[in-house]
C-alpha cells in the first residue's frame, strides 16, 4: 500500500509497535532511516548500488509464463506461513507444522520454566519464513528482470540490497526471541504471584486453556505475525511493481490493434 512507503513507517513498523507494547523498554527508534542505512552499507555495498543505479540496460523481454501467478504465489505464501503460526497444536486443535512447546511429563516448575524450547520454536518459524520468502523474492526478481529494462534494474537493485543488508537483518531479527524471553519471564512471574502461599505449582496445568503459557503463546504468535509482514514487504513491493506495469504478464494485458 502507498502508506507503507511513507517515511514514518520505517521507524514505526508493526513489529516495533508489538514489541514496544509487550516490553515497554523497547522503544521506537528516533534516528533517520536514510542516515542509519548509510551506516549499514560499506564502501563495497555503496559501489555496487551506484553501479546498478547508473547502468543502462537494454531492451526487455516478456515475462515467462512460469511467473504469471506471482500475486497468487504471494497470497499462498502469506496464508501458509500465517496458518503455521496460528496452528500451534496445543491451544489450537489444528495439526501443527511447528508445535508450540509444553512442559514434559513430570517436569519440575524450575525445569519447565526454561525458555530454551520456546527460543528454538521461534527460530524454527524464522527459518520457515526465510526459506519460503527468499524463494518467492527470487521468482519476483526473475520476472521483473525479464519484463523490461526498468524491471531488470529494480530486480538488480533489490538483489544488491538483499545481499548488503542480509547480515544486519539476520542479527536484528535474531534478537527478537531474546526480547521475547523477557515477556516469557514476565508472564511466568505473574503466574507465580497468583499462587496461594505454600501451594505447589503444577507445570501440567500450564498447557490448559486460560493458563499463563497460553497467554505467552498468543504473545509469540502476535510477534511472529508482525515479523512475517515485515519480511514480506520487499517481495510485496516487487510484485506490486510487476503487476502495475502495463502489458506485463502478471498485470493487465493490453489488446494489440490488428
Amino acid at each position: 500500500m502507498a502508506r507503507g512507503l511513507q517515511h514514518a513507517t520505517f521507524n514505526r513498523s508493526a513489529l516495533v509497535r508489538v514489541l514496544s507494547d509487550a516490553l515497554p523498554e523497547v522503544t521506537c527508534p528516533k534516528y533517520d532511516f536514510g542516515e542509519r542505512l548509510g551506516q549499514w552499507l560499506d564502501v563495497s555495498d555503496a559501489l555496487t548500488l551506484y553501479s546498478v543505479l547508473n547502468t543502462r540496460a537494454g531492451g526487455g523481454t516478456t515475462v515467462s509464463p512460469a511467473n504469471d501467478d506471482l500475486p497468487g504465489q504471494l497470497a499462498r505464501v502469506r496464508r501458509n506461513l500465517t496458518d503455521s503460526i496460528h496452528n500451534d497444536g496445543v491451544f489450537n486443535p489444528q495439526p501443527a507444522r511447528i508445535p508450540f512447546p509444553v512442559p514434559l511429563p513430570n517436569a519440575t516448575p524450575e525445569s519447565a520454566a526454561d525458555f530454551s524450547p520456546y527460543h528454538r520454536y521461534y527460530l524454527a518459524h524464522q527459518r520457515d519464513m526465510g526459506a519460503a520468502i527468499t524463494a518467492l523474492r527470487a521468482n519476483a526478481r526473475k520476472a521483473l528482470a525479464g519484463q523490461s529494462a526498468a524491471g531488470r534494474q529494480l530486480a538488480e537493485l533489490d538483489a544488491a540490497f538483499e545481499k548488503s543488508l542480509a547480515a544486519r537483518e539476520r542479527n536484528l531479527l535474531g534478537n527478537i526471541p531474546i526480547l521475547l524471553s523477557k515477556r516469557f519471564n514476565q508472564r511466568h512471574a505473574e503466574h507465580r504471584a497468583t499462587l496461594a502461599a505454600g501451594s505447589a505449582d503444577d507445570p501440567a496445568s500450564w498447557s490448559q486453556a486460560g493458563s499463563w503459557l497460553e497467554a505467552f503463546c498468543q504473545d509469540a504468535q502476535t510477534v511472529l505475525l508482525a515479523e512475517l509482514e515485515l519480511r514480506l514487504k520487499p517481495v510485496t513491493g516487487l510484485i506490486a511493481a510487476l503487476v502495475a506495469t502495463p502489458g506485463s504478464a502478471s498485470g493487465t494485458n493490453e489488446t494489440k490493434p490488428r
